[in-house]
């Protein structure tokens, strides 16, 4: 069978794993001031791991395989918590410290930022290989 869109199986897998990235920063965010969770501990930053895959295709470009990429795992940060003074907090120790969650806002936008940029430019190879397959097939008509 011919494979009028070479390419969009890796385009794909990427795209999801931009939107899990996008997902794990975006969580991040929001429990930027947990200081307490399930656990009874402040809230741990998250951060996503890709691998590459040998995508299982029939397909070859010179003896080459296409790859593809995917979420190995979404793994804790082990950092501690950063310590702030703020004896009003209720969940202040007799030193009027807080653990708040080990979390950098602007690490996170940043990472957001270039999980965004990725993600746009996967849309944008798959409209490229849309508008070449598109034209491949006008050819035929002629």
């Amino acid at each position: 069978m011919i494979n009028i869109l070479p390419g969009i199986e890796s385009t794909s897998a990427a795209l999801q794993a931009e939107r899990v990235r996008m997902a794990v920063a975006s969580q991040n965010i929001a429990h930027a001031n947990t200081t307490r969770g399930i656990d009874g501990k402040p809230y741990q930053r998250q951060s996503v791991v890709f691998e590459s895959v040998m995508a299982k295709t029939e397909a070859s470009f010179n003896g080459v395989s296409p790859q593809k990429v995917q979420v190995s795992r979404i793994e804790k940060d082990t950092s501690g918590p950063r310590m702030i003074y703020n004896p009003s907090h209720p969940d202040a120790d007799n030193a009027g410290m807080v653990a708040m969650p080990n979390i950098n806002i602007h690490q996170e936008m940043a990472d957001m930022i270039v999980s965004s940029r990725a993600y746009e430019a996967n849309l944008a190879v798959v409209r490229n290989a849309r508008s070449m397959a598109l034209q491949t097939l006008n050819i035929g008509k002629r």
